[in-house]
């Protein structure tokens, strides 16, 4: 990690969502077509048919940078995000929870004036969605299955990057959920550019296996030429790599480069991190009872990215993660509920 100084150990760039969470059953997600432990995108109005069917439910800011960041200010870290809301309830309701957290927030909510820019200079972008919500429906098993709807979220672009902020920030981490419309591709590949000039380090997520099978050859080619940190789990390993085999997997991933830092979670497998030769392996942290896995990722990330950033090794770093995860899945929803510095 460079050691220039910073105001931000990680600034977060992905989807602004509020998440609606709702006990589940195995029937209800083959009854309305729903994947199971995956991420499916939905449109305004299944997601509405789905809100109005799923019964009670608990409505928390969400998304899944958001909820890294979130994690890494509970450490004590400073952290910011970039994301698109609409000026509506939902998200203002996001705004105040970021900012709640202690994260920096300044992203341009979408208002009736940047509709018009956005019909005038690029006719083929959708404006005026109201801001983005995702339906995660947790089984008994405690596995959740996620519906997106992206609203207001797919309208950040490379006009929506704060220079200044990532040249301020130690780590630049993309979410690959918002690797999607061609203007948030833009903005991830401006915002490479500019992490690489300032020397400071860009991390991904690859984020779910519905992303890997779609931008898998544009995902390998970021990867390869500005990625210095990557984080997936096992089945986002193995589908970008295209095989069913782990070890071939690691094998491949850690020939994208010599210096990169490779990191695969495995649910109560733990975590495997590789950079160079180097090969450390992290227990998962053993919990009385599994609640809902929403979020662990996330955690995992903000525990990781957390130790990294202040100069802990893999392994430290590793271990940071696996205590954040381990509390998340304790409990509803996919922030931590106790002051994560407290655990350390």
């Amino acid at each position: 990690m460079t050691a220039t100084p910073s105001t931000y150990d990680v600034c977060a760039i992905g989807n602004a969502l509020v998440d609606i969470i709702a006990e589940s059953t195995d029937d209800f997600l083959k009854e309305h077509n729903i994947a199971k432990g995956s991420m499916t995108l939905s449109d305004a109005e299944r997601s509405a048919t789905l809100y109005d069917t799923i019964g009670p439910a608990v409505e928390v800011s969400g998304g899944s940078a958001a909820n890294t960041v979130a994690g890494i200010a509970s450490f004590g870290g400073t952290a910011a995000f970039m994301g698109k809301v609409k000026a509506d309830q939902f998200g203002a309701i996001f705004r105040h929870d970021l900012h709640a957290h202690g994260v920096h927030f300044a992203t341009p909510p979408v208002t009736e004036e940047r509709r018009q820019v956005i019909r005038d200079t690029t006719p083929d972008r959708r404006a005026g969605a109201p801001t983005g919500r995702c339906l995660i429906l947790v089984t008994p098993d405690a596995q959740r299955s996620m519906v997106t709807y992206l609203g207001a979220a797919v309208e950040f672009g490379p006009e929506d990057i704060q220079d200044d902020i990532l040249r301020d920030s130690r780590v630049t981490y993309l979410e690959g959920y918002l690797f999607d419309p061609p203007e948030a591709k833009k903005a991830f590949h401006l915002a490479a550019r500019i992490v690489r000039e300032a020397g400071r380090t860009l991390a991904l997520t690859l984020s779910d296996t519905f992303c890997v099978d779609r931008h898998r050859a544009e995902f390998l080619e970021l990867i390869h030429g500005k990625v210095d940190l990557l984080f997936a789990n096992q089945s986002e390993l193995l589908s970008l790599c295209q095989t069913n085999d782990l070890q071939t997997a690691l094998a491949q991933a850690r020939g994208l480069g010599d210096n990169k830092i490779i990191v695969t979670t495995r649910s109560e497998k733990g975590a495997i991190i590789m950079r160079g030769q180097e090969t450390v392996e992290v227990p998962a942290i053993a919990v009385d009872k599994v609640v809902d896995t929403t979020g662990a990722g996330d955690l995992f990330a903000a525990g990781f990215l957390f130790g990294l950033s202040r100069g802990q090794s893999l392994a430290e770093s590793g271990h940071l993660g696996a205590t954040a995860a381990a509390e998340v899945i304790s409990h509803y929803g996919p922030r931590p509920q106790q002051k994560l510095k407290d655990l350390i």
